[in-house]
């Protein structure tokens, strides 16, 4: 019988280890070396806990390769060390774990200057990261004791794979004990305060941005846990921190400087716009706010982020008119001077966030500022920037269908009569969006009549266009539009009136009839809405309301990709997820 055979060939790693001579790269140079590691080979794993190999394992991941070797093979050796003490084998995570000298010498490569290298920095980050996982209590002792460590996590944070060492130290412990002890250590070691402080004009790019994401992720993370571990007695110190109405406030004095500096707003500004982010759990101290069409789910916002933000809106709405220089750009349909820039972009995407919490304060102090006439100048301005338009298209969703506004105490405001929106009614009254929604659509029926080529904003109009539509019918706020429309000079009523059931109308046909054509090449959509009741009424166009065609037009053109359309044009996860296939 075949077992009767010895099949199995011996590794020629087996075979140089019976020589007493041979060395750490002699092994590194076989191709298996990694696999016998892992399959744990017992010759090579004593060899490999030998003092002296693993102090040169260590070694190959924190000094500089010779200068003078071939770039292909100069990270070799440093590239297979990290492999091997990765590979998690529990004698070698012991080892280094326990062994001061081991971890005093790896802890050496945070002394050098900046900027490290970036590859021996993801070896030493990986290999310290496997070490947080497998001996969370002995590796965080050790770096308690290192009293400068905080400190040169800030120094090097530039550098990805420190930023990635930091947040390995809030994920891979798990127990909540050693990792609340965690938190209160990073905490009394202001590490939320000296990375807001690297978010400054006078700082790198690249300093900017780790120090954003760490304080995004910070934020994302703490805001899991508090999720998953909802009966906690002890907050989470560090959201705590960035929470505080004076950390923010530094935040937004760092790039309120004379120096407009774009990497820095930009930075800033994903910081509040993670802060924005909405989430299921209630604390005190929070506003609870419903954005529409999620009635089912509590969201909150916190007070103190709330007023620090709106006590630098005129600050963002200067940056909307006055942004930092950046060089003219000639493009094919047009010189852009200035273009609207990733500053611009950013602020608009703040101002959609802050009209998601519908507070009264912000939307007054939007109203005074004109921020909403603004950005409604550049989406018509800018003709060929759809990520302009797409974030402009959201402002305006939001506004039509917001409920009342919540007041700072989380109450609807009874200053006004019921149903009163003064965010409603500045869009239509000293925006003119019915007007200017026109006067666009006939400049570009005219250009097109001319030969010219179709406006890059038009899709986008013919969406506001219809939620407008929307809102007149069977919105949240139907009675005041339907009222504002009312109060239009005859002549602009009449021609929107006109404008509904003729040119609108027969675009949206068109685009239903495209949209069927075109639905097996695999059209797809992200959602902005996340009711399942904001859907066009399709009166205006002359489709049934059964129709499959309006069904699937109106999922697209809310920006919902539903069950209904998945199921409607055959796209499903198992055969897509079929890898013979």
């Amino acid at each position: 019988m075949f077992w009767k055979f010895d099949l199995h060939s011996s590794s020629h790693i087996d075979t140089l280890l019976e020589r007493e001579d041979v060395t750490l790269k002699e092994l590194m140079d076989e191709e298996d070396v990694l696999q016998e590691c892992k399959a744990q080979n017992r010759k090579l794993i004593e060899f490999l806990l030998k003092s002296e190999c693993l102090e040169d394992l260590v070694s190959f991941i924190i000094e500089e390769p010779p200068q003078d070797m071939d770039e292909k093979i100069r990270y070799k050796y440093p590239n297979i060390s990290c492999e091997l003490l990765t590979s998690d084998v529990s004698q070698i995570n012991d080892r280094l774990g326990e062994e001061e000298s081991l971890l005093m010498k790896l802890y050496s490569f945070l002394l050098n200057e900046s900027p490290l290298n970036p590859l021996l920095a993801s070896f030493f980050s990986k290999v310290l990261s496997i070490l947080i996982s497998r001996k969370p209590e002995q590796i965080v002792e050790f770096l308690k004791r290192k009293h400068d460590f905080v400190d040169l996590i800030i120094k090097h944070i530039g550098t990805s794979a420190i930023m990635d060492l930091l947040l390995r130290l809030l994920t891979c412990i798990e127990p909540p004990q050693p990792r609340q002890e965690v938190l209160n250590w990073l905490n009394e070691e202001r590490i939320i305060q000296r990375l807001v402080e690297i978010v400054h004009p006078s700082q790198d790019e690249d300093r900017h941005s780790n120090a954003s994401q760490s304080l995004c992720e910070i934020i994302r993370l703490s805001r899991d846990q508090m999720l998953q571990v909802q009966n906690s007695s002890e907050p989470d110190p560090l959201l705590a921190s960035l929470e505080k109405q004076e950390i923010i406030e530094q935040l937004l004095s760092n790039i309120f400087h004379k120096e407009k500096n774009e990497s820095a707003i930009v930075s800033a500004i994903q910081i509040l716009l993670t802060l924005l982010e909405t989430r299921r759990q209630t604390f005190e101290g929070h506003i609870e706010v419903c954005p529409p069409g999620m009635s089912n789910s509590t969201y909150l916002v916190n007070k103190s982020v709330l007023e620090a933000i709106k006590a630098r809106l005129s600050s963002f709405h200067e940056l909307l008119l006055e942004p930092p220089k950046k060089s003219v750009i000639k493009t094919t349909w047009g010189v852009l001077d200035p273009p609207v820039g990733n500053t611009r972009l950013n602020v608009i995407r703040l101002i959609s966030s802050l009209l998601q919490t519908n507070t009264s304060s912000v939307n007054q102090e939007l109203i005074e500022l004109n921020s909403i006439g603004v950005i409604l100048d550049m989406f018509f301005k800018y003709t060929w920037n759809n990520f302009l338009h797409t974030q402009v298209e959201i402002c305006i969703a939001l506004i039509l269908a917001s409920p009342l506004e919540s007041t700072e105490n989380g109450t609807i405001t009874d200053q006004d009569p019921p149903g009163d929106n003064l965010l409603l009614k500045h869009l239509f009254l000293k925006c003119q969006l019915i007007e200017r929604i026109l006067e666009a659509w006939e400049m570009n029926e005219k250009k097109q009549a001319e030969g010219g080529r179709r406006h890059g904003y038009m899709g986008h109009l013919t969406r506001i266009a219809n939620c407008i539509v929307h809102s007149t019918d069977k919105g949240p706020n139907s009675t005041l539009v339907q009222q504002l429309i009312k109060e239009l000079p005859e002549e602009v009523r009449e021609r929107w009136e006109t404008f509904c059931t003729s040119s609108l109308g027969e675009t949206n046909k068109r685009n239903t009839v495209d949209l069927a054509s075109s639905a097996a090449g695999g059209v797809t959509t992200c959602h902005i809405h996340s009711s399942s009741d904001d859907e066009i009424d399709f009166k205006e166009t002359g489709f049934s309301q059964d129709s499959s065609l309006q069904q699937a037009f109106s999922d697209y053109q809310m920006q919902q990709m539903t069950s209904n359309f998945i199921d409607q044009f055959g796209f499903n996860d198992e055969k897509f997820a079929d890898q013979d296939d």
